[in-house]
């Protein structure tokens, strides 16, 4: 044991060995409980041979016992109600930690343990605490110097993908380092750690995969889902984010290799909006693919049959929210991600008022761009209800989006929410949706199926409805053609254009494209990053429609007040707070969303609005409400620094 009590000498002198950690028995240990690890640690180094064996076993086991006997998870803290065990909170930042791991985690296993590993910037007297000593060379940089000489490393590679690997090795060798890096080269580092890059990433899974970053559970797990979930060893879960990677970005069914997404979008819970990394969760449901291609490919990782369907995909699904329920509580966010259309409405139908569950591909991106629609109305003049609005697209992304602005409008002008979307107009794969064809329309189509004459391209119908807002949602790129985009020139002298779809060669335009074909008078933002445009010698600085902006703050506003229902009125609130983090510098590049290197800040304000309207609504559970919110929500974010050890 000596200054730290290391489990392998405790296993070889007992003769037993246990495998599993204080965090997977549900243990985490509070400050007080170091004060007898100390005590069992001077006994056993009183005891200690030269080779480091330790003799009083029974001694060191019994001061364990009575250490872990003083645990105790229920008391609330400034973070979302959970102890800060592992000083992960701003508010905590100054207070020092035990690095808890298996036991108090020393030696060679400190090293490889990537919550306390700090590579070199251990200081001596840790070094000398903790068994490092002769382990690491002699200097000792500080963090920041280790992020510069990492990002110097990052800029040699010239594949996004080998960017992406290292950053994914990063985050399993040095977790602080990992965020550390992300917040701080924020728009630099964002378009590898997700879209574009994840794209790729997630079809090539199998290849590049080589330790589990989160829970896998298949069909072959069904009827002990809920023992699935406790085989994760955090159990003080906030955020899941879950998928059954049948509609992954704009690639199509990808199976279980859709992983990718759930731990890039927990990611950035954390980096963006300060989640905790130790209460997120990703989590892939495998019920097969469709893909013949990743069937045939022998390094598929996933079950080799094809998708199941109905009542056997929804017994399993319901299996998985019932256990999520019982084993984390009712305050649990789970948010759905990529689910193909159809199961995306139901699930979120389905769920929305017994569970916290929130899409992101129907919620989140409709909040994101009626923020920048909202930002957009200082440049274009009038209200929301002044303009038409056409969609190229109308799956979860584009009647989500089209479904908050007429909520929107409706709230903005007292009209009922029919009257609202009647200047809302979406073009699917058979043309302009309307009255004509209703009766063959999916359920979520018929609420914008208008009385018009049936329209097949989406020229014709740009000339026809004349909309002064362009939005696409389609997953197929360059459908935004220049006779379109010349068309939208044609009768607006500023014509809005969001090519919302991902990866970037799915987007229906390029940045530089919309300028060329609208004389530079085009206001343009896209779902993926596109470089400045340089144009008859004005630079223009596209905007990002990404709904990183919106789904970070506003997890965190949904735990730090310990909502139990996701409403529509709080998705309103996020998109009203990030428009209003739009500075007048932004609108004069022809922005309409902030630059991300605030995106903590803005974060907080996203959180502070949600958690208010959440409390308004009588959602929220975590009580006395905080008298300042965005004080609040700054203090229970994660802070990446690392923390000095005892």
């Amino acid at each position: 044991f000596g200054r730290c009590f290391l489990i392998q000498n405790k296993a070889s002198i007992a003769g037993l060995s246990s495998p599993f950690s204080d965090r997977q028995r549900g243990i985490v240990p509070k400050a007080p409980c170091s004060l007898k690890i100390k005590a069992a640690a001077a006994a056993a180094a009183s005891n200690r041979d030269r080779n480091g064996t330790v003799l009083a076993v029974e001694t060191v086991t019994k001061e364990m016992a009575e250490a872990e006997s003083l645990i105790d998870d229920s008391q609330p803290t400034v973070a979302g109600g959970i102890r800060d065990a592992y000083g992960e909170d701003a508010a905590t930042e100054d207070q020092p930690v035990t690095p808890w791991s298996l036991s108090v985690a020393c030696g060679y296993s400190l090293l490889r343990d990537p919550r306390h590993n700090k590579g070199l910037a251990f200081t001596d007297k840790e070094r000398d605490a903790h068994y490092l000593l002769g382990l690491l060379p002699p200097s000792v940089p500080s963090q920041e110097l280790q992020v510069k000489k990492l990002m110097n490393i990052i800029r040699q590679y010239q594949v996004p993908l080998q960017k992406y690997m290292y950053m994914m090795d990063l985050q399993e060798r040095n977790e602080r380092l990992f965020y550390k890096l992300l917040i701080d080269h924020v728009e630099e580092m964002l378009p590898i750690v997700y879209t574009p890059t994840v794209g790729e990433a997630c079809q090539k899974y199998g290849s590049i995969f080589s330790r589990p970053q989160g829970l896998y559970i298949s069909l072959k797990e069904k009827g002990r889902i809920l023992e699935v979930l406790r085989n994760w060893p955090e159990k003080n879960i906030q955020v899941i984010v879950v998928t059954d990677g049948q509609r992954i970005l704009g690639l199509g069914d990808l199976g279980c290799q859709g992983m990718g997404i759930p731990v890039g979008k927990l990611s950035l819970y954390t980096a963006l909006g300060g989640v905790r990394p130790s209460a997120c969760l990703p989590i892939t449901i495998d019920v097969g693919t469709n893909n013949e291609k990743l069937l045939d490919d022998e390094f598929y990782i996933g079950l080799r049959q094809r998708r199941a369907t109905g009542q056997e995909y929804d017994e399993l699904l319901h299996e998985f929210m019932t256990a999520v329920k019982q084993n984390y509580g009712e305050r649990v966010l789970v948010q759905f991600e990529d689910f193909a259309n159809h199961n995306a409405f139901d699930l979120l139908a389905k769920y929305g008022t017994t569970h916290l569950v929130f899409n992101d591909d129907i919620q989140g991106t409709a909040a994101v761009v009626l923020s920048g629609l909202m930002a957009a109305l200082k440049l274009l003049g009038g209200t929301l209800a002044d303009h038409r609005f056409l969609f190229l697209g109308a799956g979860e992304a584009g009647t989500g989006i089209a479904e908050l602005i007429a909520l929107e409008i409706s709230k903005q002008t007292q009209m009922p929410l029919d009257e609202a979307r009647k200047n809302i107009w979406l073009v699917d794969s058979k043309g302009l949706i309307v009255e004509s064809r209703k009766e063959s329309l999916q359920h979520f189509k018929k609420p914008w199926a208008h009385d018009h004459e049936p329209v097949e391209t989406l020229l014709e119908a740009v000339n026809d409805i004349k909309p002064t807002v362009l939005i696409g949602t389609s997953g197929v790129g360059r459908t935004f053609t220049q006779e379109v985009v010349e068309a939208m020139a044609s009768f607006n002298e500023k014509p809005l254009i969001l090519a919302l779809s991902n990866p970037t060669s799915q987007s229906e335009c390029t940045a530089e494209q919309a300028y060329t074909w609208t004389n530079g008078r085009a206001i343009y933002a896209s779902g993926s990053p596109f470089p400045p445009v340089e144009y008859e010698g004005q630079t223009y600085v596209p905007g990002q429609s990404n709904n990183a902006y919106i789904f970070p703050g506003l997890g965190l506003g949904l735990i730090m007040s310990g909502t139990i229902r996701v409403h529509d009125d709080m998705l309103l609130a996020a998109s009203e707070a990030l428009a209003a983090q739009v500075t007048q510098e932004n609108l004069d590049n022809g922005q309409i969303y902030p630059p991300f290197t605030n995106i903590r800040k803005i974060s907080a304000h996203i959180a502070a609005n949600v958690a208010a309207k959440a409390y308004e609504l009588g959602l929220a559970t975590r009580l006395p409400r905080p008298k300042d919110l965005v004080a609040y929500a700054e203090s229970c974010m994660y802070s990446p620094s690392y923390r000095n050890y005892r």
